[in-house]
């Protein structure tokens, strides 16, 4: 069966070489009987990837079951899995199979594996490497032959490092790996997933299918989606039923795109890691310092530019930055008589006439505290007091601007 086939056989939209990738990867392993690992981020179609494997194998026959991990309580789980025993533990009022013990000779897919207690990890561990299992309740070992095929959208190594994943589980699950590409990776493929998605709303709802113009739909493809596929279908769907006017504008379309949250900060530290008030200080710091390392580079440039070309300021620079330096720079030095920033016990004296007003160099703090509670002024000043802009400004959030203000005693 090509690639093709299996689009059309289990309604997969696309032709990124990304997304032909992974298909091939599920049918050249199909056949097999190793243990395969999806991941990828949330939205993008990974359970189909279990489907795929499960109907191109020997073992289409047998049952194939989808446990969601994340879903379950972490009380059941083990007897949703491998089963129980009558009067094992409370309500359990008679006897029960687990899935392992159901699919017998067929296909388990555990999505969100990663969310997986570790006690059970411990067990999964087991049937994995033996095809052993204990039913909650029982001593006595059962067998079973199942292939198992798991999924996560989670970061696994993290989750090690972390110790809520175990090693050897991953190793032993992951197999076989298949990266599910996010949507934003298969830009081609956007516009063909919107008009599959309107085609099908419009025959659900029995109206007349949505049409973008051609500046909605470069909006459209260029924009992030978090939520990937989901997230895209979910948008179509709003805009088939509320929209009135079939022609769908650019205009139209950015009431329905979500506003992107992106950070330019060089890392990002996790809240998990650290407590929530420390990541909002030290996203709040990062962004001063790199401002205040961008206003000086601005600065030496435009120095630079002035003594090298005559006093000809480069119109690059930033208007407001550039005449600022410019008229210092004609009222206190000229290239024969430069400004002198700072001092030492060997410099010479500032030359000077008569007509050149002396100006006193102050000597600007560089106290985080000091930087922070001017910055957090300036963005309120900025924003006429309203607290939920200047906080979105900062990047920080509300709760952490509300208790500065209260730190630093700003009015």
């Amino acid at each position: 069966m090509t690639i093709q086939e299996l689009k059309n056989r289990f309604g997969i939209i696309g032709g990124s070489p990304v997304l032909d990738r992974a298909i091939d990867i599920a049918k050249q392993v199909a056949p097999t009987d190793l243990t395969v690992l999806v991941t990828g981020e949330s939205g993008t179609g990974k359970e189909v990837f279990p489907q795929i494997i499960h109907a191109l194998s020997a073992r289409k026959h047998g049952q194939y079951i989808a446990v969601n991990c994340g879903a379950i309580p972490e009380g059941t789980i083990d007897s949703e899995l491998f089963g129980h025993e009558k009067g094992s533990f409370t309500g359990a009022h008679e006897a029960r199979k687990g899935y392992f013990e159901v699919a017998n000779g067929g296909t388990i897919f555990l999505d969100e594996v990663a969310e997986m207690p570790l006690a059970t990890q411990a067990r999964l561990l087991r049937v994995l490497e033996s095809g052993e299992f204990i039913k909650v309740g029982s001593s006595k070992v059962l067998k079973t032959d199942v292939r198992v095929v798991a999924a996560t959208n989670v970061n696994i190594q993290q989750a090690i490092e972390k110790g809520k994943f175990r090693e050897d589980l991953y190793y032993r699950l992951n197999t076989v790996p298949i990266m599910v590409p996010p949507l934003r990776e298969r830009k081609q493929d956007i516009f063909l997933l919107f008009r599959k998605f309107a085609a099908d709303f419009s025959s659900k709802y029995r109206m007349p299918s949505i049409k973008l113009d051609a500046e909605a739909q470069q909006l459209l493809t260029d924009y992030y989606f978090q939520g990937n596929v989901r997230q895209l279908k979910n948008i179509t769907e709003q805009i088939s039923v509320i929209e009135k006017q079939r022609d769908i504008t650019a205009d139209i379309m950015r009431t329905y795109l979500p506003q992107q949250q992106t950070s330019q900060l060089p890392m990002i530290v996790s809240n998990s890691a650290q407590g929530g008030n420390d990541f909002s200080e030290r996203d709040l710091l990062y962004k001063v310092l790199f401002d205040m390392k961008k206003d000086l580079t601005d600065l030496k440039k435009i120095v630079v530019d002035l003594i090298e070309n005559d006093n000809q300021l480069n119109q690059d620079f930033h208007p407001d930055n550039a005449s600022l330096i410019k008229k210092l720079y004609q009222e206190v030095g000229t290239p024969e008589t430069p400004i002198q920033l700072g001092y030492n016990n060997t410099a010479s004296p500032i030359k000077t006439n008569d007509q050149i007003p002396l100006h006193e160099v102050v000597e600007e703090s560089l106290s985080l505290q000091d930087i922070e509670e001017d910055m957090i002024k300036k963005a309120l000043t900025k924003h006429k007091g309203k607290r939920k802009n200047a906080a979105k400004e900062l990047g920080i959030s509300e709760r952490t601007l509300y208790r500065k203000i209260n730190e630093y005693s700003i009015k």
